[in-house]
């Protein structure tokens, strides 16, 4: 059973998504304000929190960057609108995926799913990957950069991986959806987009010139070097 922390200020939806949700497995705690979702975070610490974008006063866009700022949490962001300028603010935030209002609940339980199927089955093959100054231990899931950890968050953690272990390979955005996310609606292309922007930014020197996870034009990504 995994521990869920649901923050959104409509009485009813929360209501109905925590009954939902709790028939599906999980064990659900309600909030409907950001402050008070951040409260029962620091008091939970649960294993993934469903987030709404819009609510009142603390916006789902900063609760998500306090989030992630405590730690690696996984966020599922729930916007209304589904607008690129919502999706890709939260993305930005640190969101892991995103559903778009009104949530069925089926949909929701599958993405929460696969986002904690990420976070605990990233590591496979025991191997410890060096690539000049990037280190990844495949066993204790431990990545560094000049030897300097560096933390990322399950769904970063297994796109790396994935590029990682098929040095060369070009993926497509739909393949990594596939991979990584376990869905493959090619309108969730953001979330490659997205994750691919803060993965560089944690483990490439240059993030504006990437050496380890390259853009082909046209195509998707790839690790280099080759």
């Amino acid at each position: 059973m995994a521990a869920v922390l649901l923050i959104e200020d409509d009485p009813l939806v929360r209501r109905g998504l925590e009954l939902a949700l709790s028939r599906m497995g999980h064990d659900v705690h309600p909030a409907g304000t950001g402050e008070d979702g951040l409260r029962e975070f620091a008091a939970r610490r649960p294993d993934l929190v469903v987030l709404d974008l819009m609510l009142p006063g603390m916006d789902g866009f900063e609760v998500c960057r306090r989030i992630r700022a405590a730690g690696e949490t996984p966020v599922i962001m729930l916007t209304a609108r589904g607008e690129d300028t919502d999706v890709v603010g939260g993305l930005a935030a640190g969101a892991d995926d995103f559903v778009i209002k009104p949530a069925q609940p089926a949909v929701l339980d599958a993405r929460i799913r696969a986002v904690l199927r990420r976070a605990g089955t990233a590591a496979a093959d025991g191997a410890v990957h060096v690539h000049r100054d990037l280190r990844v231990d495949t066993a204790s899931l431990a990545v560094s950069v000049r030897d300097e950890p560096v933390a990322l968050t399950p769904t970063e953690l297994r796109l790396l991986l994935t590029l990682l272990r098929a040095p060369g390979r070009v993926f497509s955005r739909s393949q990594l959806l596939q991979e990584v996310w376990e869905h493959d609606y090619l309108g969730d292309s953001r979330l490659v987009d997205n994750s691919v922007q803060r993965l560089r930014a944690k483990i490439e020197n240059v993030p504006a010139a990437p050496e380890y996870v390259q853009t082909v034009r046209g195509f998707g990504y790839r690790f280099g070097p080759v």
